[in-house]
């Protein structure tokens, strides 16, 4: 398959994007939090990895790590337009008010509200540890793939899961805020209790799983 890629066989680049399109697009997703900016990133990944197909090496096992690699980086490039669009809007006066005519179902909200709760969680870290937890334990690589993937050493991969782990272990046992008694504590807005707990519970969905 590396052979094959390289010399820029288009069947095999085909059965390389129905393999692991859909690899590609969940890391994204974590990533991003956002459909649209997942879709886009897994778009880019596939394109770009056409491009640069001659830098696979040429021995090696399976390509989801130099895929998940430029996901990363990717959707990292997503989160920062992403950021460019919101300052933008923030400068922008207010739109006018219009009805809401979109038609979301249950199903698509609660998947929404369970992204959300992972894209919180997962946004408590910092980006470099952010990217080893999602490769090693939401992706499924070991170390030495996510090092690959990632580029740096395996002790880079280590220490920085080991960080992200610590992180999350203290997002999951803290308790949410606003629950204490007493005057002047302000009352939690509708809803709020209930996505604090979901952002513990994916946050500790994430220490449930163990790499290689």
């Amino acid at each position: 398959m590396r052979a094959r890629i390289r010399s820029g066989d288009r069947a095999a680049f085909a059965d390389l994007y129905d393999r692991y399109a859909r690899a590609v697009y969940n890391h994204a997703l974590r990533l991003t939090g956002n459909w649209s900016d997942a879709e886009e990133a897994m778009s880019e990944t596939f394109l770009a990895a056409w491009r640069t197909r001659e830098s696979v090496e040429p021995e090696g096992g399976s390509l989801r790590p130099w895929l998940l690699g430029i996901a990363t980086n990717k959707a990292h490039n997503a989160n920062r337009g992403v950021r460019r669009r919101l300052a933008f809007l923030a400068r922008s006066p207010e739109p006018r008010q219009v009805e809401d005519f979109a038609d979301e179902t249950a199903g698509r909200i609660d998947d929404a509200r369970r992204l959300a709760a992972v894209h919180e969680a997962l946004s408590r870290l910092r980006r470099q540890d952010r990217e080893v937890i999602a490769l090693c334990v939401a992706a499924g690589l070991d170390y030495r793939q996510a090092a690959e993937a990632l580029g740096v050493p395996v002790g880079t991969v280590r220490s920085r899961l080991s960080r992200a782990r610590a992180r999350l272990a203290r997002i999951s046992s803290a308790p949410p805020r606003g629950r204490g008694r007493g005057r002047g504590r302000k009352a939690e807005p509708p809803g709020a209790r209930g996505e604090r707990e979901s952002e513990a519970a994916f946050a500790a969905l994430f220490l449930q799983e163990e790499v290689r």
